[in-house]
């Protein structure tokens, strides 16, 4: 039996406006929006807080951070999915794709050793029916690493794949166009002495010369056959984005220079960047700044990345610095547009036949506090 709950007395952020009013829900979705207060007996009332779409996130490597809480160490993988999931919830995320990745610039890397392990634990999460958040698979394929194709082959018809991107982490190109931060970054996360990265740098870029169009021509021609959603990592100029267009790509993610955005939309691709850039107000990598993308009306979508909380929070801070974005714009950008650039077309919206997703938002002083999530209309936070 489908009990109906009616949510109230609310600030409901729609795709184009702010209502107060009421959110009716039944079988999981949405059955009415008013604009009026309810008297329903058991209605929730959220006391005037917002009540926003659940977030959808597209590309977030927190899961990592679960199965390896330090160097060196390794969480079992039930603990390390539900401690994920308890964040991403928490954070007013509903729909999850958690980036794995099938290669990285080290051999040694815990991200290649751990690949199997979160795949797996992905899959555990779905089945128990336990996790807060529905929980699906963004196929991170690092173009110059040896193994990616065996690897990517092996799950690209997993049904919870639902997004693949390409990326080459070589130097001197795309996001680490500036040699001097591919050295700062990789000195940094792997303790290298110079000798170390100097043999690191002559040896990505020997490799991506050598294998990474094949890997990439490769599985762009695997997605095309499946129909799975394709995206590029940090496209630096013109060049790169019409080599993109060319592969079937449709999300431009974390682009590293104005110009590549730009291309990317004139070509009709969703430009993706990270919400950690627009909170801190600049990129970790001396890249683009999202805010100044922003600015530029050439910003569609934002992903956590490394920070789940941050996604709710850049939304609320586009609205307060960039004067001509609404919140329902930049609710959007967390929300809806996400889901339609992966293609899920029942969610990411609060409107009557959609998925009832839905999150609580009280604004504190200088940022929003997730105070209930609801996913297909049981509450989960």
């Amino acid at each position: 039996m489908n009990r109906e709950t009616v949510i109230t007395n609310a600030q409901i952020v729609l795709g184009d406006e702010v209502i107060n009013g009421s959110v009716c829900i039944e079988g999981g979705l949405i059955k009415d929006v008013s604009d009026s207060s309810s008297s329903a007996a058991n209605a929730v009332d959220l006391d005037g807080d917002y009540l926003t779409p659940g977030l959808v996130e597209l590309h977030t490597d927190n899961l990592e951070k679960h199965f390896t809480p330090r160097p060196g160490v390794k969480w079992p993988e039930i603990p390390a999915i539900f401690a994920h999931d308890a964040m991403v919830a928490t954070a007013g995320i509903t729909t999850v794709f958690n980036a794995v990745a099938t290669g990285d610039v080290l051999a040694s890397s815990a991200r290649i050793e751990r690949f199997h392990h979160m795949t797996k634990a992905v899959r555990q999460a779905n089945e128990t029916q336990l996790a807060r958040a529905e929980h699906l698979l963004h196929i991170r394929c690092e173009l110059t690493y040896e193994p990616t194709l065996e690897n990517f082959k092996g799950l690209v018809d997993d049904p919870l794949v639902k997004l693949v991107s390409v990326m080459d982490h070589s130097p001197g190109q795309r996001q680490f166009a500036n040699i001097d931060k591919y050295r700062e970054y990789y000195q940094g996360k792997y303790n290298m002495s110079e000798d170390e990265i100097q043999e690191l740098i002559e040896r990505q870029t020997s490799t991506s010369q050598r294998i990474g169009q094949t890997h990439r021509k490769e599985i762009a021609k695997m997605c095309k056959e499946r129909g799975l959603s394709l995206a590029s990592h940090d496209d630096a100029t013109a060049a790169h984005v019409a080599e993109a267009v060319e592969d079937g790509i449709v999300i431009a993610e974390f682009p590293t220079t104005v110009e590549a955005a730009k291309a990317s939309r004139e070509q009709g691709m969703h430009v993706l960047m990270g919400s950690p850039n627009v909170v801190r107000g600049f990129s970790h990598s001396g890249n683009v700044s999202a805010r100044d993308l922003a600015a530029e009306g050439l910003l569609d979508t934002l992903s956590s990345d490394y920070v789940p909380n941050s996604l709710l929070h850049s939304a609320f801070i586009l609205e307060e610095v960039i004067d001509h974005i609404t919140l329902p714009q930049a609710i959007r950008m967390v929300s809806a547009n996400p889901a339609d650039a992966a293609g899920l077309d029942d969610r990411g919206e609060i409107a009557i036949g959609k998925r009832a997703d839905l999150v609580q938002v009280k604004k504190m002083e200088d940022a929003p506090l997730v105070r209930q999530v609801w996913r297909e209309g049981s509450r989960v936070v």
